[in-house]
């Protein structure tokens, strides 16, 4: 790759920010509204929400929706995993597949938008999910043509589509009391946005200057960008890949099998409300730490991968024994989970650009995108039985 950087000025991290919050924005409210795609379809199919547990003296509840929120955590991850997995090893064509992530997040919200069953709204999601994974992929490689500072202006971006997504949500549908459908209409306002940053206010390395990937050859020995070259280099990303992938593992773990089942009763808060404000709440520990990682230079991840799998242990035993006697309690605790990820993701990738030879940067920043892929997909298949194991214990 040649060594050429674009100078990063106000306009390039403003974009930069921009496409961040727009390419991770679907990604957001589609696992805030999981809660609620699932009761309305769980409704019209005539499922039944609630799991029941009777005893001898009386009738215990607790309040699960018929499928686990991981379900639609595997569908909104699942096809960005595998559009993961083959992006790093081809040209990277960025207006094309810039084109093609704006017209998949349109299909998406309209999808979700109009679906009457589980099915359909999983499509839609799924939709959401290859437009973020091919343009993570994407937008992170294409950084490696501007100075390292674009990279904490897109992950604060990412940040902010989570805390901005998460409140969009629980704030129009419920302050605004606008039904999930019309939501999803309205956020058709963000791949526009998105196009207008990529297209009209970022500034582009010039034609001449934009390293083209080489074609794909079976000769490492011509061509050091060959499929074989770049798989015998992944496994010197492992250091970065691993310790990532497991903090997205342990977090997503927590939000999508175990959030829904921590909630308080006869509080000023309904049990769906709960779900979206554990969202915001969490995504807000995100941004935090996603835009401020270059004051926490922090080099070890696996210390944040370990304090993330504490987080786990404490989750579990509050859907087990719901010994948190005040929901201020879960909020900080959600926070902390939040701040823990964020930092892990923003200084994943600044020790990359860091650490990583400037010939490699666009492989290695598309390969690493990989692990929290994966991450999160493992959390989503144990979600499930989890999920369905905890709601057969009486509360």
């Amino acid at each position: 790759m040649a060594d050429v950087e674009v100078k990063s000025n106000v306009l390039t991290l403003a974009s930069f920010w921009i496409l961040g919050l727009c390419n991770n924005f679907g990604y957001v409210v589609m696992l805030s509204s999981a809660h609620d795609i699932l009761k309305s379809n769980s409704a019209t199919s005539g499922g039944n929400e609630t799991v029941s547990i009777s005893s001898t003296q009386d009738v215990f509840k607790k309040e699960c929706n018929r499928l686990s929120t991981g379900v639609i955590l595997l569908a909104d991850i699942m096809p960005g995993l595998i559009i993961k997995i083959f992006s790093p090893f081809f040209p990277l064509h960025i207006n094309r597949r810039l084109s093609l992530c704006i017209a998949l997040t349109i299909a998406s919200f309209i999808t979700v938008a109009k679906a009457n069953t589980e099915l359909v709204a999983a499509i839609g999601v799924a939709l959401t999910s290859m437009a973020s994974g091919l343009g993570e992929s994407t937008l992170l490689s294409y950084m490696t043509n501007y100075e390292r500072s674009v990279i904490t202006s897109w992950s604060s971006g990412t940040g902010a589509a989570g805390i901005l997504g998460a409140l969009t949500y629980a704030g129009l549908t419920g302050v605004f009391h606008l039904s999930p459908t019309t939501t999803m209409y309205l956020m058709l306002s963000v791949p526009f946005l998105m196009g207008v940053s990529f297209w009209v206010l970022l500034e582009h390395p010039k034609k001449d200057e934009i390293p083209t990937m080489p074609s794909i050859s079976s000769d490492p020995s011509t061509n050091s960008q060959s499929f074989s070259n770049k798989i015998s280099y992944i496994p010197t990303l492992l250091k970065f890949m691993i310790p990532l992938g497991l903090v997205y593992f342990f977090e997503y773990l927590i939000n999508q099998g175990l959030f829904e089942l921590v909630y308080f009763e006869k509080i000023w808060l309904t049990h769906s409300e709960q779900y979206r404000w554990y969202q915001v709440i969490y995504q807000l520990g995100v941004f935090i730490s996603r835009t401020s990682v270059s004051l926490f230079p922090i080099e070890k991840i696996w210390i944040l991968t370990i304090l993330q799998g504490l987080n786990v242990v404490y989750f579990l035993m509050e859907t087990l024994y719901s010994f948190t006697p005040n929901i201020f309690i879960i909020f900080a605790m959600i926070a902390f989970e939040g701040l823990l990820g964020g930092g892990a993701y923003a200084k994943s990738y600044h020790n990359i650009m860091k650490k990583v030879p400037k010939e490699r940067q666009e492989f290695s920043m598309a390969m690493t995108s990989l692990s929290d892929a994966i991450g999160i997909s493992l959390a989503g298949l144990l979600a499930i039985p989890l999920h369905n194991q905890i709601c057969k214990i009486p509360k």
